[in-house]
């Protein structure tokens, strides 16, 4: 959060309580989000893996990159469970 002009803590916080808008108070250009950064990976598979992706994203109406992500992070999800 900037500090500048006359936005303080209290300030702040009365600024967001009564519903007004606070974002003059953060540095958009230097925001990100933890952990969503794209990081790029290569994956091998037999043709027959390929193919059977390809059916299976086809029949949800989905591209193959989507189906392979989609069912990684489920199955992630159920791993933390």
């Amino acid at each position: 959060m900037k500090t500048t002009g006359v936005t303080t803590k209290e300030n702040f916080e009365e600024r967001f309580d009564a519903g007004e808008d606070v974002s003059d108070a953060f540095d958009w250009e230097h925001a990100y989000r933890p952990n969503l950064q794209i990081q790029k990976i290569n994956v091998d598979f037999p043709k027959w893996v390929v193919n059977s992706l390809d059916q299976a994203a086809k029949h949800i109406g989905v591209p193959r990159q989507s189906l392979i992500k989609m069912w990684i992070v489920e199955r992630l999800k159920l791993e933390h469970a």
